[in-house]
């Protein structure tokens, strides 16, 4: 089986990705185990936040953020070094001419920022926009992500508050074309005083979402994370036309991950890829 691009892969560019010395050449490392799995294609998706400061409980972030949290709890990331990022892409097209390679950002809330970001994605230099929403408003005009509210609100309360902001971000954005890890709020989800997650008890918010997002003429992520075949179903019922593939990788062992379950997957509920392994797949 031919693999498809993995459209959303973090490297040093990405502060997520970066907080390590060792990660230096990260992007280097990517492109060498995507020639060496036979990956096509690779979209560099680093991280475009513009949040002031988010509020997290100590252990939230992990190690990889924890230089960025402030004394008071705050989340202060540094700007996204663009100059520094295209030139990294420009020595990794010269050194690796077999491997496609896109530019490419995930935009955090871009419902939010999308004034904030107009000059960058206006230029011409970015291929891919995925949209991600990452937190949602909390107390005192703090905003925090689901690992966070899991604390200090009801779980259920905490996932329909997240399905129920996605329709206002698709709505209140132009700026991307993908709308990324639909089941991002799921990652954290807290087995242990919640129980298992069911995706059955949101059945209607994550139906509704997808409405929102295959309305908007958006195509869907298929995080390869975790393969939920109940995803594709929903989003296919619900009219998506269009997916794209991502591992959300932030490191080369995670590249394509379960690619080729993923594929298979997507394809019984009827897409098939597009002329170019980067293009959406569509039904």
């Amino acid at each position: 089986m031919t693999l498809t691009a993995d459209a959303h892969v973090h490297s040093e560019w990405s502060w997520d990705a970066g907080s390590d010395p060792a990660s230096a050449g990260a992007m280097n490392r990517i492109c060498e185990r995507a020639v060496r799995i036979g990956l096509p294609a690779i979209v560099f998706t680093e991280h475009l936040d513009f949040e002031d400061a988010w509020k997290v409980d100590a252990g939230d972030i992990g190690e990889h953020g924890q230089r960025y949290v402030d004394d008071e709890g705050y989340v202060r990331l540094p700007p996204f070094d663009v100059d520094g990022y295209l030139a990294a892409i420009d020595r990794c097209r010269h050194d690796f001419p077999e491997l496609r390679i896109l530019t490419g950002v995930e935009f955090g809330q871009p419902h939010i920022w999308d004034a904030r970001a107009a000059s960058l994605l206006r230029s011409g230099v970015i291929d891919r926009v995925n949209g991600s929403l990452h937190m949602l408003s909390f107390t005192d005009g703090d905003r925090s992500e689901p690992t966070t509210l899991y604390r200090h609100l009801p779980a259920d309360q905490v996932m329909w508050e997240y399905l129920a902001e996605i329709p206002r971000m698709v709505g209140g954005s132009d700026s991307f074309a993908v709308f990324t890890h639909i089941d991002y709020a799921v990652r954290s989800w807290p087995v242990f005083t919640a129980g298992p997650f069911d995706p059955g008890r949101f059945e209607e918010g994550f139906r509704g979402a997808m409405r929102a997002i295959a309305e908007s003429g958006r195509a869907l992520e298929m995080n390869t994370r975790r393969l939920w075949p109940w995803i594709p179903r929903w989003w296919a019922e619900e009219g998506g036309q269009e997916v794209s593939f991502g591992s959300d990788a932030h490191d080369a062992g995670s590249v394509a991950a379960n690619f080729p379950e993923a594929m298979a997957m997507v394809e019984s509920f009827g897409f098939t890829p597009g002329r170019r392994p980067e293009d959406f797949w569509m039904r």
